[in-house]
């Protein structure tokens, strides 16, 4: 089994920047495709972004394309998501996710493991 963790969320005021991290332990973390879901209050829950094993292709929903990047550094055992022009909908809690395969995917019944998430609140 692999447990995710995510930090680095918070509170910033529209337009800023904000890096999210998800620390993965157990088994070998270049296994894995990994991916960023999103989730807001009364909504269902969204595909943010994806990345392969290696690191070296990489995806994202059109709601955060340009402004979002999703990266992963196999030595640390982590993957990133590094967020600007932060908008107030992107006020969600972001949750990290693994699939045992090489490329990710934007559904979500698709990975194994979840994080418990990290709240971002982007403020008008």
């Amino acid at each position: 089994q692999v447990q995710l963790a995510e930090s680095g969320g918070g509170l910033v005021p529209t337009g800023d920047s904000l890096r999210l991290s998800c620390a993965a332990s157990g088994r070998t973390f270049s296994n894995y495709a990994m991916a960023w879901f999103r989730q807001a209050p009364g909504k269902e829950r969204e595909f943010v972004g994806a990345v392969n094993r290696i690191g070296s292709g990489q995806y994202y929903a059109d709601s955060v394309k340009g402004r979002f990047t999703i990266s992963r550094d196999n030595a640390k055992n982590t993957v990133y998501l590094q967020m600007n022009s932060l908008k107030p909908e992107d006020t969600a809690v972001y949750s990290c996710a693994a699939r045992g395969g090489w490329s990710g995917t934007e559904r979500a019944r698709d990975y194994d493991y979840w994080g418990q998430g990290t709240q971002v609140n982007v403020s008008s």
